[in-house]
């Protein structure tokens, strides 16, 4: 319940923390911010590819490359 609050209160402030990051940035410079560059447990939720799912990528690049 304690994590279920904690998510819930960095949700609304990553969303503040976002609107302010938008409204002072250069739009020549780069994409728009969103909350999760700003929740740190949206960072916790990503996926991060292992070795095997590279392994996947690049045999079937190759196999892309010899056709």
């Amino acid at each position: 319940m304690a994590e279920g609050l904690g998510r819930e209160r960095w949700a609304h402030t990553s969303a503040l923390m976002a609107l302010l990051a938008n409204v002072n940035r250069d739009p020549k410079k780069g994409r728009a911010f969103r909350p999760s560059d700003f929740d740190p447990y949206s960072r916790n939720d990503r996926r991060i590819a292992g070795k095997e799912d590279l392994a996947m990528l690049r045999e079937a690049l190759e196999a892309r490359k010899g056709r």
